[in-house]
């Protein structure tokens, strides 16, 4: 019965497959605009959306952790983008404690608390399973562009500036925190269970943060990207652009994810680069 059921969904990704570029495009646009006014109908206070982003967040963390635990294995997984989300989550923690200290800042507490032992795991316990030679990202190409970023572009507020640039830095570097996991799973081709789901719950959370962003400058027709006066135009539609971003890195391996497990298969395999 699963099979049956699951076949129109298997001839859809393989007619989706066979379309041009620009039909696929086209597809995918249609579907994220779908999605988004489903959000907007259903969700009447959009600041959910981040409660919603980083709970999924967390609960992607504690995937990885019920894989460590009863596994014992970390293959597969990115050091480094552990170490990432690490450094975003504890700047990001830092600001929240004196701008906002609310659910945003017990769940990122959550989630820092959660990955730090991620790490520890991957560093000490499980160290003769982590594959280094596929991590093999530098994490300055992450973290040097981030850190410009924030001084040249930040929030202006109320609020100290060391605090606002930690703010942005924070922002950036989360958006391209997965590409290490993303460049280890391309260089390993086969994605087992536990990490792929991982994976595709940061797709969600990107994707619910994003949507917030998006939904807001609809409602305010576009005047929420000027929300922040004088010099601070430009940092809404950064954080705006960053979020996109990281969606649009996640968005390829949710759509192979997605074919997987409708297909059945328990390893979510990439393409090949061409």
């Amino acid at each position: 019965m699963g099979r049956r059921r699951s076949a129109p969904l298997n001839g859809l990704f393989a007619w989706v497959r066979r379309q041009s570029m620009k039909v696929k495009t086209f597809l995918t646009v249609t579907a994220v605009v779908a999605a988004l006014v489903a959000l907007k109908l259903c969700v009447k206070d959009h600041n959910h959306f981040f409660i919603a982003s980083e709970t999924i967040h967390f609960a992607g963390i504690l995937v990885l952790i019920y894989k460590l635990t009863t596994q014992k294995t970390c293959s597969g997984l990115s050091l480094k983008t552990q170490e990432l989300t690490a450094i975003f989550l504890a700047a990001r923690l830092c600001c929240s404690l004196f701008m906002e200290g609310n659910i945003h800042t017990v769940l990122d507490c959550l989630t820092l608390v959660s990955t730090l032992w991620v790490i520890y795991m991957i560093r000490f316990k499980l160290k003769s399973t982590y594959i280094a030679e596929l991590d093999n990202m530098p994490l300055y190409y992450v973290m040097v562009p981030s850190a410009i970023a924030a001084i040249l572009v930040h929030p202006y507020t109320h609020h100290a500036r060391i605090g606002r640039i930690l703010w942005a830095f924070a922002a950036y570097l989360e958006s391209i925190s997965v590409l290490p996991q993303l460049r280890m799973m391309q260089n390993t081709k086969m994605i087992e269970p536990f990490t792929a789901h991982y994976v595709f719950a940061l797709g969600v959370a990107r994707f619910l943060g994003c949507a917030h962003w998006i939904i807001q400058v609809y409602d305010s027709a576009g005047q929420y990207l000027f929300l922040v006066g004088g010099a601070g135009y430009i940092w809404l539609p950064m954080i705006l652009l960053a979020e996109i971003v990281q969606t649009f890195i996640l968005a390829d391996f949710c759509y192979y994810y997605v074919k997987n497990i409708v297909s059945g298969q328990l390893l979510v395999s990439l393409p090949s680069p061409v």
